[in-house]
């Protein structure tokens, strides 16, 4: 005894009564003589419903049954009531149908085969065998889609055997009696899972994007309502950005252009600007410093971070006469000398040596050295060597 599988026959079949089999032993999972129910398999995914009421969260493929798993246990029935959530599933049936379309547009029009897919409940892809797939491949395939689309082509379900079926797109991998998902006319595929009538119902196939994957290339795409819902909300969202930009939808791109640039001018000018107040900060250390015992300024900095506005302080202060910076960042841990020409100092040798005797890393010129701090106790040394 086994699962028959409704949908088999009749994917648009939304109710149906059935016979309890079996059950798991907690009752969350049960087993029924007849189901509607597609399960995950494929690259589609499973339906959800209600049996009993009961929603249905999951449903699995388990060779001769289907289980069907609920949010909570099923009582004592022997027979069951079963309705399908329906406007999941003609999506999904829209969205299986657009993929066998769309694989055969492409493969028939460029030569690529489709080697994997699977179909989400936001979007669905397609893997194709080739390195590349231009912007006027992905127009030419959806334009020859809605060609077929509008032609309203018949699509039948069918059952032959595997080893005499003809024209398959793909041989099945499967012996004996298969199902097959016939688009009149064009294309004949081995499939268990759930289609339109015809290609009309899809309404529009849209490519979304592209990606490289290793050596293949992987198309996003929609179809039927869910490109329709998806279409409303691009023209939501760029009739937001029209107004906000105060242009119209077709001058969005080269305003948006403009706008970037404009950005990373700005971005620029901040970052000349605060480099400058920085060296400026540096300078103004350097003055505002009293001269040691051996003629030497000296200032310790300890900023969370070694930026380059810390950094160019230090070089400002150090260039700006006898002086010593030394940065000592918390979160590195980073530790940086700035050595001015006239103190005695060469800041890569003398870091370097340090840090090396305390298992560290770094160096640099004579008058800019850095590296990362390993512990207290180099800390305290290199204090102590530049005088702090």
């Amino acid at each position: 005894m086994s699962t028959e599988r409704l949908y088999y026959v009749d994917p648009y079949l939304q109710s149906f009564q059935a016979s309890l089999v079996r059950t798991t032993d907690d009752r969350s999972t049960i087993y029924l003589d007849r189901s509607a129910f597609y399960p995950t398999s494929g690259g589609q995914a499973a339906d959800v419903g209600w049996i009993n009421g009961i929603p249905v969260v999951d449903v699995r493929d388990e060779g001769e049954w289907i289980a069907h798993q609920l949010e909570q246990p099923l009582g004592e029935p022997v027979e069951v009531s079963a309705q399908l959530d329906w406007r999941r599933r003609y999506d999904n049936m829209q969205q299986h149908t657009a993929k066998h379309l769309l694989s055969f547009v492409i493969e028939s029009l460029f030569g690529y085969p489709t080697v994997s897919v699977h179909m989400g409940a936001q979007i669905s892809t397609i893997e194709l065998e080739t390195p590349q797939f231009s912007d006027e491949q992905m127009a030419t395939a959806e334009e020859r889609c809605s060609e077929l689309i509008a032609a309203a082509l018949p699509v039948n379900i069918v059952f032959e055997d595997a080893s005499t079926a003809p024209g398959l797109r793909k041989a099945s991998e499967r012996t004996g009696r298969i199902r097959i998902i016939e688009i009149a006319g064009i294309d004949r595929s081995a499939c268990g899972g759930t289609h339109v009538k015809s290609t009309a119902e899809l309404g529009l196939v849209e490519i979304r994007r592209r990606e490289k994957v290793r050596d293949n290339v992987r198309l996003e795409f929609v179809a039927g309502t869910r490109a329709l819902h998806r279409a409303r909300q691009d023209f939501r969202i760029l009739a937001e950005l029209s107004r906000a930009c105060t242009v119209a939808i077709d001058d969005l791109p080269a305003t948006v252009a403009s706008l970037r640039q404009r950005l990373v001018d700005a971005d620029k000018d901040r970052q000349r600007l605060a480099l400058e107040l920085a060296r400026r900060q540096g300078a103004d250390l350097f003055t505002a410093a009293s001269p040691q015992a051996d003629g030497i300024r000296r200032t310790l900095l300890t900023p969370g971070t070694l930026t380059e506005e810390v950094r160019a302080t230090a070089q400002a202060f150090a260039e700006a006469g006898k002086a010593i910076a030394l940065v000592l960042a918390a979160e590195s841990p980073a530790v940086l000398v700035a050595a001015g020409p006239d103190s005695g100092i060469h800041a890569g040798n003398l870091l370097k040596q340090i840090l090396a005797g305390h298992g560290g890393k770094g160096g640099g010129s004579a008058t800019l050295a850095q590296g990362s701090l390993v512990g207290a106790a180099a800390r305290q040394e290199l204090q102590a060597a530049l005088g702090f």
